[in-house]
């Protein structure tokens, strides 16, 4: 049957699509580009352009292509700028998940996979935060995803509809056949902005905040690489399929490094060293979080292929030197 992914053309969702399509599934993708790439999308998949909170166009694809899942990719995800411009957080994770989710809803889809993340959890220090540890989300963006998750849990309690929730914590790295990658301009994510630099694509790095409570001062967060995620939900919706339960599941590799650790180590990989500048702390970026991720290995059968930090920069540095849009 087929599924529908959305925000299908970015980066984490574009990986998903190449994973179901890999493995034989019919896969229509609806992004607007707005931060997507058409050359990012699958040749074996569908490209819809157009928004998820467009309820007519959503209704129109489940009915006339029989969707039986929906992964929900789209949304915006800079911590800063959500702290920056709140309402358009709310807008974009909230508002527009509760449109996608009574379509679902209105159009009887049986399954639906949601792209969560750790910022639910607010600072959870170097110990593997668990499902079941305090949300305390520090930035709209965070509060933005645990309302929709909050939204999930009542809609599917009141409709029947069947949920996974992944939280995510610090995607990095390419696709490991190199089809596709990191190539939204001005992104964040600390390992895209460290290939850049490495390659004189950007003139230097610069490290928000230097007196957390840490071993050398900066941020510690875990690191996952976009394949094992996209295998993640993959997994994810055979559980579902297979008449698995809602289920909530953090993905990490439950070991945490520092930004300074993670800037050593791609100019270990890369050979050379890097400018690396200091600044202040940013708005709403937690000392340390590291994932629990036992419930994910055990429920979903989740052997993560690619845990381990060089492979992880060496994909992305490949990527960011040969990548083609």
């Amino acid at each position: 049957m087929p599924v529908l992914v959305t925000g299908g053309a970015g980066y984490i969702g574009s990986q998903a699509v190449l994973e179901l399509t890999d493995t034989g599934e019919t896969v229509i993708v609806l992004d607007n580009l707005s931060t997507g790439f058409e050359a990012a999308v699958s040749r074996n998949a569908r490209l819809i352009v157009g928004d998820i909170g467009d309820s007519a166009l959503v209704g129109r694809i489940i009915s006339e292509h029989g969707i039986d899942a929906i992964m929900h990719f789209s949304g915006s995800i800079v911590v800063p700028e959500s702290v920056a411009n709140p309402l358009e957080y709310y807008h974009n994770n909230t508002c527009k998940t509760r449109s996608l989710v009574e379509s679902a809803v209105r159009g009887q889809v049986p399954y639906f996979i949601f792209s969560s993340t750790a910022a639910v959890y607010g600072t959870g220090g170097t110990e593997p935060v668990k499902e079941s540890s305090p949300l305390r989300p520090q930035s709209p963006y965070g509060r933005s995803k645990l309302m929709s998750e909050w939204m999930l849990n009542d809609i599917a309690n009141a409709h029947g509809l069947k949920y996974t929730v992944l939280r995510y914590f610090n995607v990095a790295g390419a696709d490991p056949r190199g089809r596709a990658g990191q190539a939204t301009k001005g992104a964040t994510h600390l390992i895209k902005i460290a290939s850049e630099a490495a390659l004189g694509k950007r003139k230097f790095v610069e490290v928000f905040g230097t007196d957390y409570p840490t071993a050398d001062g900066t941020c510690i967060r875990d690191y996952i690489h976009v394949q094992d995620l996209a295998v993640a939900h993959r997994l994810a919706l055979a559980r579902l399929r297979s008449g698995g339960d809602n289920l909530t599941a953090n993905c990490g590799y439950s070991r945490g490094y520092s930004v300074l650790e993670m800037l050593n180590a791609v100019e270990r990989v890369n050979g050379e060293k890097l400018d690396i500048r200091f600044s202040n702390r940013r708005p709403g970026d937690p000392a340390a979080i590291v994932a629990d991720s036992a419930l994910a290995r055990s429920e979903l059968g989740w052997n993560p292929e690619f845990d381990n930090l060089d492979a992880i920069i060496g994909s992305a540095l490949r990527w960011e030197r040969d990548r083609s849009y």
